[in-house]
């Protein structure tokens, strides 16, 4: 049985979810090939880089949008912080400053809901045509030639998503709007993750507890402490990690996908490893490597 050992102890988001599966031996051609059955390809453009945090060198994912002013601001969640604001997306649209150092821009993919102004990793910068409604985001998967796994997979996590959106703004899940999740790079984050996972054949998906790091940050609705609303409605029963680090470690992408794909929470498990795989996030943190470890094995 193929295991994924998802390490992240400097948080996760979207965007560095698909930077540690490229990595670790995910296919970016067959990435790209399989988000273009969305038919939304005109809108953004694929970017892999490899670059050192503190040591480590690790692939940083991006997905640049194509029709803003300034496209290469938009960084994504990676920084983390973005990623969530995806999340909420309805209402948020932060999502990005996360982690992602991606200064500015926007996260990934992405999400935590809120304008969080995040500094996290986010840094992507999200532009209002970009969101789109749970029920079009459903349309849009439904509609696209991609595999039913791969749908299913994907469905499953725009709905922890929009069930954590509809809870905390009071809202039935038909009715949520997605500020930042609903936006593209989020919207490929969240594909992208449901693709590699199904191209890397993985059966398991284990991962140690999450860090969310402290602190506060901007959202539509006013400060919040981290973890942003979204974000902690989606890890209730999941083990959250202490951590001091003043951020937003984990977006409300990045809780989705632990949400939907992981099986079980704590250490290492027994595992023969066969490839290792490291995601970068935009931000850089002087006390650890903000990058996410990801093992494979038998």
């Amino acid at each position: 049985m193929k295991t994924l050992y998802i390490d992240c102890f400097s948080g996760i988001s979207g965007d560095m979810f698909i930077g540690a599966l490229l990595d670790a031996g995910g296919d970016l051609d067959l990435l790209q090939e399989e988000l273009n059955k969305l038919h939304i390809n005109d809108e953004y453009e694929l970017k892999r880089e490899t670059i050192v945090k503190n040591g480590i060198t690790a692939v940083k994912f991006d997905v640049v949008l194509l029709h803003q002013p300034n496209k290469d601001a938009h960084v994504h969640e990676n920084m983390h912080e973005h990623d969530h604001s995806h999340s909420h997306e309805h209402s948020h649209s932060h999502e990005h400053s996360h982690s992602h150092d991606h200064a500015h821009h926007h996260d990934h993919d992405h999400n935590q809901g809120h304008l969080h102004t995040h500094d996290h990793h986010s840094d992507r910068v999200h532009h209002h045509h970009e969101h789109r409604a749970y029920k079009d985001i459903v349309r849009l998967i439904e509609d696209s030639a991609l595999d039913d796994k791969i749908k299913q997979t994907t469905l499953a996590i725009f709905q922890k998503i929009g069930e954590a959106e509809g809870k905390i703004h009071g809202i039935p899940l038909e009715r949520v709007h997605f500020h930042e999740v609903g936006a593209v790079d989020s919207i490929v984050d969240i594909v992208g993750a449901a693709i590699l996972i199904h191209q890397l054949q993985i059966s398991k998906v284990v991962c140690s507890p999450i860090p969310v790091g402290n602190g506060k940050i901007r959202i539509d609705h006013g400060i919040y402490p981290v973890p942003a609303p979204a974000t902690l409605e989606m890890l209730k029963g999941i083990p959250i990690e202490q951590s001091h680090i003043r951020a937003e470690l984990t977006t409300p992408t990045g809780a989705a996908i632990v949400a939907v794909l992981v099986e079980s929470f704590g250490p290492m498990p027994s595992l023969s490893v066969e490839f290792v795989g490291y995601g970068a996030g935009t931000k850089t943190f002087q006390e650890q490597p903000n990058v996410l470890r990801v093992m494979i094995g038998e």
